[in-house]
């Protein structure tokens, strides 16, 4: 499968999220990585930005997408089968369930969509049964 694999700011799950994405490229899936503004470019005490771009390109195979530009086109030109977002910040879930698009990981999932194809998102965030319940419920639909 083609999959776009979203990371987004929850800095302290990358590295299982890393783990994922080389399970899925080991089982022969064709990755495009994705990150959000803040996962591309915001050093923490998880690691800095140029580490985790590096390794996610390196398992990639592929340059990632940071752009809203450079996402857009994921669903015209059918690029991808899935698209996963791992982790998903509660940030960007909201923006997903409201249909603000203003990051590359909106962008992707958004353009994606059009296309009627699924969309998975493995949610990251400390208030999910709390604040993000609402947004959760509302992506359910």
């Amino acid at each position: 499968m083609n999959i776009a694999y979203c990371f987004t700011g929850s800095f302290c799950t990358f590295d299982k999220s890393i783990e994922s994405l080389k399970n899925l490229k080991k089982a022969g899936h064709n990755i495009i990585p994705v990150m959000s503004f803040n996962a591309y470019n915001t050093d923490t005490r998880f690691g800095t930005a140029e580490e985790f771009r590096n390794i996610i390109k390196t398992v990639c195979s592929h340059d990632i997408i940071h752009t809203i530009e450079d996402a857009e086109p994921i669903g015209p030109k059918n690029l991808v089968d899935i698209v996963a977002v791992a982790p998903c910040t509660s940030n960007t879930l909201a923006k997903l369930a409201f249909g603000i698009n203003d990051t590359p990981v909106t962008m992707a999932v958004k353009s994606h969509l059009r296309n009627n194809k699924p969309v998975v998102i493995g949610v990251s965030t400390n208030d999910a049964l709390g604040a993000g319940a609402k947004s959760i419920g509302l992506l359910m639909n």
